[in-house]
């Protein structure tokens, strides 16, 4: 839990992620009035109500240690609002936890949410290192081939497909997950011992 959130800054050259503002009501109803924003994401904003609400939300989450959203803003271009990151941690002592963002219509295509998501990464994996945060997840809908591409080359692998489920998930969604370091190391190392023993594993199962 931080309890002095608003002091928690990250950077990748231009990019400011922080946490989210009262003030950030009008650039949030803004990146919400975007037709690819209603296609991809299942929870909508709409209304300087709702807004208000959404950000009370991320402030909460903070507070309780179960969801730490940054708004990725542009320092170079007076603080404009480029999206939101989000690592979603509701065990505060399990070795996983997921990540999710999304981006204004401005700022697809500057590099801005794969650069925002290997920042966010590094910061979770760091912080939460001693509570034993060892694996991020990442999931999208399988057609959304833009965050398939900012997944992967943040080193988020493609692990698994979970079957759709209609009406709310009506196709199938991609799992992408990243490792710590060391665990990936150790994960390594316990394959090379399986595969000396002889062992051929058992069926993975969706989580």
């Amino acid at each position: 839990m931080d309890h002095c959130h608003d002091t928690v800054t990250l950077t990748s050259g231009d990019l400011l992620m922080r946490p989210w503002r009262e003030e950030d009501l009008p650039a949030l109803l803004r990146a919400y009035d975007d037709p690819a924003m209603r296609r991809w994401l299942a929870t909508q904003v709409h209304g300087a109500d709702r807004a208000a609400r959404w950000l009370e939300a991320q402030r909460a989450g903070w507070a309780t240690g179960a969801r730490f959203a940054f708004a990725v803003t542009d320092a170079g271009r007076g603080g404009e609002l480029l999206g939101n990151m989000v690592l979603k941690r509701p065990d505060p002592v399990g070795d996983l936890a997921e990540v999710g963002y999304w981006t204004t219509a401005p700022a697809r295509g500057r590099g801005a949410a794969s650069r925002a998501l290997a920042a966010l990464t590094d910061w979770a994996f760091t912080r939460f290192a001693e509570q034993g945060l060892t694996r991020l997840e990442l999931l999208h809908q399988e057609d959304n081939e833009a965050s398939c591409r900012v997944a992967e080359k943040c080193g988020y692998a493609l692990t698994r497909v979970i079957p759709a489920l209609p009406p709310d998930n009506p196709l199938d969604g991609h799992v992408h997950v990243r490792e710590a370091p060391a665990a990936t190391t150790l994960r390594r190392s316990a394959d090379r011992r399986a595969e000396a023993a002889g062992t051929d594993g058992g069926r993975a199962s969706l989580r």
